[in-house]
């Protein structure tokens, strides 16, 4: 195996803008020594091709990651077979946490598109971030985000309607780009309409019949993969299943 490359921070400052990296590996107040030690955390910059997993099933902890380009799905595979998709981790989140509690990822990561994560490897980043208060901090906001993601793919799941489960989630994606500062409402999905059923717990025909009445009442734009939002109050209703709300004007479909 090659030796892990390191990355330079100052480098990362530049060109990371988007990433989380800029949260948990570049605090607000570190000093010019302490650079130095962040530097040495992240090891490597890793490529990975669509379809390619990052970690499987059972294997160690050894990293956490952050994606610097492309997005990632999570995933567990059950005794028949079946894929069932437990979250979505966009270009600058963290994941990995899975392993944390027991030592074992209880999930697979696998790469939506053609990626590139850096790699934090958890024992350096734990010790280091024990030494720096703002790094701890940081390091504990990000995990707090990972486990408001996984609450609010709990509160997806005990939605009755398929609409509003549907809404839901393109009102979630849309807040969580506009905190890694891209576009909140016009964006590319990273996934397909498939595993976007997977993780709803919906059928593929369920799911493009619900982005197709959300464009048809003109509440989003949809373009293959490309969504546009037109009314974020009429989503919101959407999403909360609030039928006693104005409906949105109908359109013809382009």
């Amino acid at each position: 195996m090659s030796e892990p490359i390191p990355l330079n921070l100052v480098r990362l400052r530049r060109s990371c803008a988007e990433c989380s990296l800029q949260q948990l590996c570049l605090p607000a107040g570190v000093d010019g020594a302490d650079m130095g030690r962040l530097d040495t955390v992240v090891q490597r910059r890793r490529s990975l091709a669509k379809g390619d997993s990052l970690f499987r099933l059972g294997d160690p902890l050894r990293s956490v990651y952050v994606a610097s380009e492309g997005s990632f799905k999570t995933v567990v595979v059950n005794a028949n077979g079946e894929e069932h998709v437990l979250g979505f981790h966009l270009p600058g989140e963290l994941f990995g946490l899975d392993a944390i509690g027991s030592g074992q990822h209880r999930c697979e990561a696998v790469a939506l598109s053609d990626a590139s994560v850096c790699e934090l490897p958890f024992p350096q980043l734990s010790t280091i971030a024990a030494q720096l208060p703002s790094l701890q901090q940081q390091l504990l906001r990000v995990m707090g985000q990972s486990a408001d993601r996984d609450h609010d793919h709990v509160d997806v799941l005990s939605r009755r309607q398929a609409s509003e489960r549907i809404a839901l989630f393109v009102q979630g994606l849309s807040a969580r780009y506009r905190r890694i500062g891209r576009p909140a409402d016009d964006f590319q999905l990273p996934m397909s309409r498939d595993e976007i059923a997977r993780y709803l717990g919906l059928v593929l025909e369920t799911v493009s019949r619900g982005f197709s009445r959300l464009h048809d009442e003109g509440v989003i734009e949809v373009r293959g993969r490309r969504v546009r939002i037109l009314d974020e109050d009429a989503l919101c209703h959407a999403a909360n299943g609030d039928g006693a709300n104005p409906q949105p004007r109908r359109r013809d479909r382009a």
